[in-house]
């Protein structure tokens, strides 16, 4: 029985998501007869291209930018959620509730946060919508860095940042496990339509390995309705890289707009 790593990474938060990931990946494991090997030790770029990688997941932007051509895409999730459903997601642009700005035009010259500049949903879609508002290459009036949504929603409740594109599959489970990180927030805008984040394994992988792990994932699902549940994730969708250049389309807008950074 070979071993491999096998981690869901994106989304590990509220509690009963982490603990659902764990449970579906174990059942995973057990119809592919695989030992999983512990990744602690790994940092999120490491993982994504071990060679004794089985199956992770990755945000789409990064999957354009740093890791093509490098990984083999496996599949795409298809979350039945608020805001996310038949295999796409968006980002939903935030505020406090407090905050008198209306239209997303008023927030010019407002603060902005963002999780990190290799962020699809916290930067690139969100840089998409601004780039038709921007004044000379730019838009905020500041930029923090938050390192995840889950702070970038902090700042926005404790008045440090005026406006943040959080992932509507995160912002779904926030407010479904842990709505008091969500409380006194309110939609702006929505951002454009996004495919769901890419579950990836190693290049040189083959379509009929690529197949059993698909198999393998969905299989778990039937087998576990109340991790399906906890996850509002009906199956995993076949998928390519090449599903994931209307990424890159948005960011060429940008860039075409005069906005090729978020500022």
């Amino acid at each position: 029985m070979s071993e491999h790593y096998a981690e869901l990474l994106m989304y590990v938060a509220p509690e009963p998501i982490q603990q659902a990931n764990q449970q579906w990946i174990t059942r995973i494991l057990e119809h592919l007869n695989l030992r999983r090997l512990n990744a602690d030790h790994l940092d999120l770029h490491g993982l994504w291209l071990a060679p004794e990688l089985l199956v992770t997941q990755t945000c789409g932007y990064p999957l354009m930018t740093q890791l093509r051509g490098q990984v083999r895409v496996i599949g795409r999730p298809r979350y039945e959620l608020p805001h996310s459903s038949r295999g796409e997601h968006c980002s939903l642009l935030l505020t406090r509730d407090a905050n008198p700005r209306r239209a997303l035009v008023d927030f010019y010259n407002s603060r902005g946060v963002i999780n990190g500049h290799d962020s699809n949903s916290g930067m690139n879609l969100l840089r998409e919508r601004l780039a038709p508002l921007q004044r000379d290459g730019r838009f905020f009036a500041s930029v923090g860095i938050s390192g995840a949504h889950r702070e970038s929603l902090r700042w926005l409740r404790e008045d440090r940042a005026d406006l943040a594109a959080i992932d509507s599959v995160t912002y779904g489970y926030l407010a479904r496990y842990a709505p008091q990180e969500v409380a006194g927030l309110r939609i702006v805008a929505r951002s454009a339509r996004s495919p769901t984040l890419p579950y990836i394994g190693p290049l040189g992988l083959s379509d009929e390995q690529v197949f059993q792990i698909c198999q393998a994932m969905n299989q778990a699902l039937q087998d576990l309705p109340q991790v399906a549940d906890t996850l509002g994730l009906q199956a995993v969708l076949p998928a390519r890289e090449d599903d994931y250049q209307v990424l890159l389309s948005y960011q060429q807008q940008a860039v075409s707009a005069g906005y090729p950074v978020l500022k």
